[in-house]
């Protein structure tokens, strides 16, 4: 071998030597930064250093526009990274079509150029593959003709396979760091939506965590009316008033309704330009382009639609889906939840209506009964009269005209004693226990807004008993009514249960309940007339009907109530009732 020879021997095992060392370094950039666009930009810069270039770039396919972009580039222009290509368009988009390497010495001859930059005489691209598809493309310009060789190329090769390296690690790790802010977001959102109870709360905070879940330019809530065929904007979070005011959808019709007639996901790329979509020009107005709606379903029911929408083409990718039915299902049990609670309010109101109706009842008897008695004098006296006038005497008119009225009365007040006489209690087994845990659900706001705490203690073994579960139900909530009303400045209402035994064997004959208060107490005088007159109320502002109907309640259960109070130091409810009366 001649020195001429042999010098360039040298020289070419040190440029392999050199591109050897490029390749080293790339990889350990690649492998110390998890960071994408970092390790993108270290492999340009180095294919362009390598091969003598004058620019370089990667572009990667948006799998949601389809369109080849910018992703990391070394010379170029700044308004260079605007710049989209169709898959086919220019060299690079043949390059993302075929997958077949280009390497062009002159690009004023190639009809596929696309110029990106001035001064540009040759190119070289080629595909970068991960998992066997192409995903982009690594280019590298200079302004020399015929400026790359199959060195250079096999260069750029071996550089496009670690960039595509690189794409997939970072895609891992992003995928990885998304699901965990989304697992994060939504274990945040669910904590947040179930300490509502109120139904409008909920669904207004169910639409704004949701948009801030998946980032989302609007979020709405359609929900099924009573017959199940029409879909009703419920809530939204982030809409404008034209989609605040559309109309109902039809179920059978409607986009929305195919999410809830087959319980399925719905994505749609550009609902502006969707036939399917009811509304297209709300959408227009509005800037809304990709849509994703999945169903909410509780016990088997599906209730609505939870959607929403982006302001720019967007595809929803299957972690986002499926965090999106996570919290569907979440949203699903906090709606039911708020509306248990607004029928448990309900349930409550009625109770309170059924105690009015019950007073009322009651006053109405001792109003009867109170104007039986000097009805009944009347009467006596009217007929011990014994006056008797002449025909045409005036006086005899009025006299018989007085008797026929308090007759009238009298068939009054019968009547209103009947319709007053207390029903007799339909009686079931009945499991006290479960009727004093339903109270802490019943009186759930009220206890917080008085500040109070129940304090419940149960007899584990405490026996059914043979009773009216809607009358004991009402005497016991009217007990801890009384009970919150006299601690004003909050407290504790101590709720407990035992069981009576007696006899030898010490068996079950009865059972025990005691409601304490922590509040004011009350006088000898008040307690000496707790129960005796309706008209006289123990309490400045009650009129002393409650205590009363719970009197009768207990009586009709064949058992027993006690008191034991105190000013100052609280009162105590006992309410001893027998297994069978």
């Amino acid at each position: 071998m001649n020195a001429p020879e042999e010098r360039a021997s040298r020289e070419e095992l040190l440029r392999r030597l050199h591109r050897a060392e490029t390749l080293a370094r790339v990889g350990r950039v690649i492998h110390s930064t998890l960071e994408p666009r970092e390790a993108l930009r270290v492999i340009v810069g180095e294919a362009v250093a390598v091969a003598g270039g004058s620019s370089g770039s990667v572009c990667l396919l948006n799998p949601t526009t389809g369109l080849l972009e910018i992703e990391a580039a070394h010379g170029l222009p700044p308004d260079a990274r605007s710049v989209r290509l169709r898959p086919g368009h220019g060299i690079t988009g043949w390059v993302a079509r075929t997958g077949k390497v280009a390497r062009v010495g002159n690009v004023g001859s190639d009809r596929r150029y696309v110029s990106v930059r001035g001064g540009v005489v040759s190119e070289m691209a080629v595909p970068l593959r991960v998992n066997g598809e192409v995903r982009g493309v690594l280019n590298v310009d200079s302004e020399r003709e015929d400026a790359f060789d199959e060195w250079d190329q096999w260069l750029l090769e071996e550089l496009a396979m670690l960039a595509a390296q690189a794409i997939q690690n970072s895609w891992v790790y992003e995928a990885s760091r998304h699901r965990a802010r989304l697992l994060e977001s939504l274990v945040r959102t669910s904590q947040r939506i179930n300490s509502t109870v109120s139904l409008d709360d909920a669904l207004e905070a169910i639409t704004k965590e949701a948009r801030t879940l998946i980032g989302a330019k609007v979020c709405s809530i359609m929900m099924l009316d009573e017959g199940g065929e029409w879909l009703d904007l419920r809530a939204s979070h982030g809409a404008g008033p034209r989609y605040r005011e559309k109309p109902r959808l039809a179920v059978s019709e409607s986009l929305l309704g195919i999410v809830v007639r087959r319980r399925k996901p719905l994505q749609v790329e550009d609902v502006q330009a969707s036939g399917r979509y009811q509304n297209v020009a709300v959408a227009r107005e509005e800037g809304l382009v990709s849509l994703l709606s999945v169903p909410l379903i509780f016990e088997g029911r599906c209730l609505g639609a939870l959607t929403v929408y982006t302001g720019e083409p967007h595809l929803f990718p299957d972690e986002e889906v499926r965090t999106l039915l996570a919290y569907a299902e979440l949203s699903a049990l906090a709606l039911e939840k708020a509306r248990l609670y607004e029928r448990l309010v309900a349930s409550e109101e009625e109770l309170r209506q059924s105690e009015r109706l019950g007073a009322l009842g009651l006053l109405a008897a001792e109003v009867a009964h109170e104007i039986r008695n000097p009805l009944t004098v009347m009467k006596m006296l009217h007929h011990s009269l014994g006056l008797v006038f002449e025909n045409g005497d005036p006086r005899g008119t009025d006299f018989r005209i007085m008797g026929e009225k308090m007759d009238h009365l009298n068939r009054i007040v019968d009547r209103v004693l009947d319709f007053a006489r207390p029903s007799e209690p339909v009686r079931v087994p009945v499991d006290v226990n479960a009727l004093i845990r339903d109270l802490g659900f019943l009186l759930r706001a009220k206890l917080r807004h008085a500040g109070v705490r129940l304090d419940a203690r149960l007899d584990p073994g405490l026996p059914r008993i043979s009773g009216d579960p809607t009358q004991l139900e009402q005497a016991f909530l009217n007990l801890s009514l009384n009970a919150i009303e006299a601690m004003p400045r909050g407290g504790t209402l101590d709720v407990a249960s035992r069981v009576i035994r007696s006899g030898p064997r010490r068996a079950a004959s009865g059972i025990v309940v005691r409601f304490r208060d922590t509040g004011e107490g009350m006088s000898p005088e008040q307690r000496a007339r707790l129960f005796t007159a309706l008209l006289g109320s123990t309490k400045p502002q009650g009129n002393g009907l409650g205590l009363a109907i719970v009197k009768r309640i207990i009586d009709g259960h064949g058992g027993v109530i006690r008191t034991r109070s105190e000013p100052g130091r609280g009162t105590a409810f006992t309410v001893a009732l027998p297994l069978r009366p």
